[in-house]
């Protein structure tokens, strides 16, 4: 009987232990389930990874692995910040090249750490008959990838060029064009039909041109092909030459119409830009204007030349259009048209230390084309000298138009034997006939103060539309004497213009109404611009 119980106790016993066994591994196991899912993951990680090691942490796992065998090290992807390595031995190609350039690129300077491109690095030749074309495109594909970079157009070369685009909007900003040498266009049909412009900048942010190189249209084969049809400036028809039946300064003609298009193209253009300053150089001989801002924002133009004979038709030394927070300083413009045309769209211009001559003066228009609506305001042209022009300053706008110009300021401007200094003329027609038409663009606000000098001509041509008078016309401190030369001399002229006359003139100009106009309706919705 004692026997059978100690059997009994004894398989009790185990049994016992067994269960309490069973328990705390049961219990243990609840406790270190996440650490072990852990374990399992990081070690198939691990595995797929070739057992690479955890640096920077500490603990008492065990590995199966052998911890003193070093892992073999893989690669990893680059941050945001740190360029792909390459897989080859070769040096890496600069971040900025996607594609492959056709001429080898020079690397940035030690000195200041720009990126500098010389055309010459990019196959240009500068003979001044290879076509060198190419070669400024790709010196500009790799100056657009980087921003304040620098295109070198080096001095003691003439670059033979075509009509080429330095184009964006992708390109990135500040980029400089260091013209020191002389870029020369094409003097044969090479210049292809129906071209507006030679050398376009567009759509970019911060582009600089300057230098001491010189941009050559070789203008003289297209002005000889000028069509008779060809706009010509209307105010010729206010001047009438003693002992002759036509008018001067007419432009170069030729009977037959030539190889080239009735469209000559403008030299130097900028379109759609920002912060665009040109400075330097100089601008000669284009087959019509010779640098135009179209679309711009943020413009100067300081210290450079346009050089044109003054019978070269229609060569506009800098043209306006479309363009705001414009300042034009310490120039000379030769031409044969407007030195400077202010047209439709522009505000906030400040031109002041220019030298015009020959050409036919500064003018705001002509405004209001086929029955447009063109609108200008705050204007400034000061301290000025013009010799032999046609024109000094100048509004002018066509019948049928609307909008208006307001707040302009002629002030300070020598006149040396100039045919025509005060001019506003609403009748600006450059046809032989224009239709009469009653509405017109509204003129307010212009001032001319300080213009002194001599005349060939007429001192004042004041012509203001009948519906539209103008209105708060201010002279201040006029002072024009005649020069007797071969045309006819001719006393001031006023058709409905309002305003006011600060001090007296010379000539008198008796023909200004003092005062408003009757029913004038200058600030009508018609009319009226968002300024």
């Amino acid at each position: 009987m004692s026997g059978i119980s100690f059997r009994s106790l004894t398989l009790m016993l185990l049994v016992a232990l067994l269960v309490w066994s069973s328990n705390f591994e049961a219990c243990m196991a609840r406790r270190g389930r996440h650490w072990r899912q852990t374990r399992v993951a990081a070690s198939s990680l691990s595995k797929k990874k070739g057992k690479t090691s955890h640096s920077g942490r500490s603990s008492n796992h065990h590995h199966s692995s052998g911890s003193k065998q070093k892992p073999k090290p893989q690669p990893k992807p680059p941050s945001q910040n740190q360029a792909p390595t390459p897989s080859h031995n070769k040096p890496p190609t600069p971040p900025h090249y996607k594609t492959p350039l056709p001429a080898p690129v020079p690397k940035p300077r030690d000195d200041d750490q720009d990126y500098s491109y010389n055309v010459l690095d990019f196959g240009a030749k500068g003979d001044g008959s290879s076509d060198d074309t190419k070669a400024f495109q790709a010196a500009w594909a790799a100056a657009c990838k980087v921003e304040a970079s620098k295109i070198i157009v080096p001095a003691g070369y003439q670059f033979l060029v075509g009509p080429i685009s330095f184009s964006g909007p992708y390109c990135q900003p500040n980029i400089l064009f260091q013209l020191d040498g002389t870029i020369v266009a094409p003097s044969d049909s090479k210049w292809g039909k129906g071209l507006f412009q030679w050398l376009e900048f567009t759509k970019l942010r911060g582009i600089t041109i300057q230098g001491k190189g010189v941009v050559d249209g070789r203008g003289s084969s297209w002005w000889q092909d000028t069509p008779y049809s060809d706009p010509y400036d209307d105010e010729l028809k206010l001047i009438i030459p003693i002992n002759s039946t036509h008018p001067p300064m007419i432009p170069i003609r030729n009977e037959l119409n030539g190889k080239f298009s009735g469209i000559k193209p403008t030299a130097l253009r900028f379109y759609g830009s920002f912060n665009v300053t040109v400075t330097g150089i100089t601008i000669q001989n284009s087959p019509q204007c010779h640098l135009k801002f179209d679309n711009c924002g943020g413009v100067l133009v300081h210290d450079m030349s346009v050089s044109s004979p003054g019978d070269s038709p229609n060569t506009d030394g800098i043209h306006l259009q479309n363009s705001k927070d414009v300042l034009i300083h310490s120039s000379t413009l030769a031409c044969g048209d407007d030195c400077i045309s202010i047209q439709t769209g522009c505000s906030n211009v400040y031109v002041h230390n220019v030298n015009c001559g020959p050409g036919h003066g500064i003018s705001i228009g002509s405004l209001g084309k086929d029955n447009t609506k063109a609108c200008v305001s705050n204007i400034t042209v000061r301290d000025i000298v013009m010799h032999n022009t046609m024109n000094g300053v100048r509004v002018k706008t066509w019948q049928g138009g609307s909008g208006s110009v307001q707040g302009v300021l002629f002030s300070n401007i020598q006149v040396n034997e100039v045919q025509l200094p005060i001019v506003i003329d609403q009748f600006y027609c450059d046809k032989s006939t224009c239709r009469n038409q009653s509405s017109a663009v509204a003129l307010s606000g212009i001032t001319y103060e300080r213009i002194r000098g001599t005349y060939t001509v007429k001192p004042v041509h004041f012509a203001c539309s009948d519906s539209l008078p103008c209105v708060d016309v201010t002279l201040n401190g006029i002072e024009l004497k005649p020069v007797q030369e071969r045309y006819h001399m001719y006393d001031p002229f006023c058709w409905q213009t309002f305003g006011e006359l600060r001090t007296p003139t010379l000539p008198p100009i008796p023909c200004l109404q003092i005062g408003k106009p009757p029913n004038n309706k200058v600030n009508s919705d018609h009319d009226a611009c968002d300024l």
